[in-house]
């Protein structure tokens, strides 16, 4: 199950009370140093919400692996560093569903289809207001990045989170709110384990 919306959106927090184990998507995210990077328009400011900032193959991979063997080793990434600090192995044992969330998890749709393995993808929307909120308050307690720049990103952000939306819905993502991603996860969960029970 791909998980995405706009950075603020509550995908960690829908992933987390789906009860089912989690892939974090934004731990792809690449280096600082990355000459790769793209930048925002107008600015030295790294663009983190472009998906030339992620690393779509390396995660693909991850999720491919999780899926035959049910392990995968995943980057330990450190926002406010922008560096990955580590690895460690991520084990979802013979569960038949997992969640892979991140701000461009709809990135990887088309991918995921033609390996045969998504079972859904869904698109969090709040309101750009709600998102705003949401998303700065995380950033500052968390002390992602500078607050000039977290207020730069978050107003930028918000003046472009329909067509964010409508982006992640063209590659292939369903628009829901809260409650109804809660209710698709937990039918996609329901009905894989009825499969593998009757399977077995």
């Amino acid at each position: 199950m791909l998980l995405c919306g706009p950075s603020g959106s509550g995908k960690s927090l829908v992933a987390a009370r789906s009860g089912l184990p989690v892939l974090r998507l934004d731990d792809f995210y690449k280096e600082g140093d990355d000459p790769t990077l793209p930048l925002v328009e107008g600015s030295s400011d790294i663009d983190w919400d472009h998906p030339e900032s992620w690393d779509a193959a390396v995660a693909v991979e991850a999720i491919s692996r999780l899926c035959a063997t049910g392990s995968t080793p995943v980057p330990v990434y450190d926002i406010a560093l922008s560096a990955r600090t580590g690895e460690e192995t991520l084990h979802i044992g013979r569960t038949p569903l997992f969640v892979a969330e991140g701000i461009f998890a709809a990135e990887i749709v088309g991918r995921l289809r033609e390996l045969g393995v998504l079972a859904d993808a869904l698109c969090l929307t709040r309101g750009a207001v709600t998102t705003f909120r949401r998303r700065f308050l995380r950033d500052l307690k968390e002390g992602r990045k500078s607050v000039p720049f977290l207020l730069r990103r978050g107003w930028r952000l918000m003046r472009t989170e329909r067509s964010i939306v409508a982006r992640q819905v063209s590659l292939g993502a369903h628009p829901c709110g809260r409650d109804e991603a809660l209710g698709r996860l937990a039918a996609a969960a329901a009905g894989r384990h009825a499969r593998q029970q009757t399977a077995a």
